[in-house]
């Protein structure tokens, strides 16, 4: 199998973070307005036989068992290619063995040449061990070459097989659409039809709040896509590394960097609806004006806590940004982007618990509950 040499672009990197979030929103809130919407889809289709076509995964999504036929051709992959590794360390261990019989041969024909005491036996069990190393690497090379063909040719079997389900995916998906058609439609789950118990403890923001709520609201939804992201950078890492023998560095960084921005950007929207962990043992247990009292009380720690962090954040990131600092690895991603998410999620937290203390106190004014 070749290798692969892809290392990801700090602009594209930066620009998927931007866009991918922008086009998934549009394309989820598209689906959802189609009548159709949850049916075998062409989109669905090709993006399994992209992403995990290699298992059969597009023939599985339209209800087809031939995907099966898939899974013994991928592991005949993956055994030629862990061959290929096996083969290659041993070519290299033999090479080594080799070029250094050839020197100790040479060394051993100087000491002939000066007719030095047991200098021919010395050269007859060097020339022995340098004919026996030689042709160990000869063999390890062979044995390199036939396991190279070998994988080549499961990978180009499987290559034509998933060339060929191109070409057959808008018949599957037409067939998958009439059988769903004529299903009967099925009955509705307990849980689905069970109405749930009202949790919200606040009223329903308006004006200035119901923005703050709405922006919290939106910047969360969309860092959410990222990781969707995360889904397909793995996947390739996988890839690369288990079939092309070509691990990467920049996945690893690149993916824990964005996890750390989505962390900070999506704390406001975890505290927007309550989803945060709490361990409490008298919160739960009191009326919604008590709950209100408590959360004013306690929301001086709070700001002080993300006002410290918005202050200390802005200095870390912006000491970051004069010097336009990058990371030490050799994808040297920029750190500034970065490090400037603390000050923002700061910020959106201090919005978004302006707008839950205005709620709160308008609870315990107005003794509602």
């Amino acid at each position: 199998m070749p290798s692969l040499h892809f290392v990801l672009p700090h602009w594209l990197y930066w620009s998927e973070l931007i866009f991918f979030p922008l086009i998934a929103t549009y394309l989820v809130r598209r689906q959802r307005q189609r009548a159709d919407a949850g049916r075998a889809n062409h989109f669905l289709a090709y993006l399994f036989l992209v992403t995990a076509g290699f298992v059969g995964m597009h023939r599985f999504y339209l209800r087809n068992v031939w995907g099966l036929i898939f899974i013994p051709v991928f592991l005949a992959v993956l055994w030629t290619n862990a061959h290929v590794r096996v083969e290659r360390e041993h070519v290299s261990l033999t090479r080594s063995v080799s070029e250094r019989s050839e020197r100790l041969l040479k060394r051993a024909q100087e000491a002939a040449d000066k007719q030095q005491p047991d200098a021919a036996a010395k050269l007859a069990k060097a020339r022995s061990d340098a004919d026996g190393a030689s042709q160990a690497f000869a063999a390890s090379r062979a044995a390199l070459t036939a396991a190279d063909n070998y994988n080549r040719i499961a990978a180009i079997v499987l290559g034509l097989m998933l060339l060929g389900d191109a070409l057959l995916i808008p018949g599957l998906v037409r067939r998958t659409r009439a059988a769903e058609q004529q299903a009967p439609p099925l009955a509705a789950h307990p849980m689905e039809t069970a109405v749930p118990e009202p949790q919200t403890i606040l009223p329903a923001p308006t004006g200035f709040l119901g923005a703050i709520d709405w922006l919290v609201a939106r910047v969360g939804e969309l860092v959410a896509y990222w990781a969707v992201i995360a889904v397909f950078t793995y996947y390739y890492e996988v890839i690369a590394r288990y079939m092309f023998n070509s691990p990467t560095n920049w996945v690893h960084e690149s993916m824990f960097l964005m996890f750390g921005m989505q962390y900070m950007l999506a704390g406001a929207y975890a505290y927007r609806d309550e989803t945060h962990v709490r361990v409490d043992i008298l919160y739960s247990k009191l009326p919604r004006r008590g709950r209100a009292v408590c959360d004013v009380i306690t929301s001086a720690f709070f700001f002080l806590f993300i006002g410290t962090m918005l202050v200390t954040g802005w200095r870390f990131a912006s000491d970051a940004i004069s010097v336009r600092e990058v990371s030490f690895t050799e994808w040297g991603v920029q750190y500034w982007p970065v490090k400037l998410m603390i000050p923002v999620g700061a910020a959106l937290l201090i919005l978004q618990g302006f707008s839950r203390l205005l709620r709160d106190i308008a609870i315990v004014v107005r003794r509602a509950g």
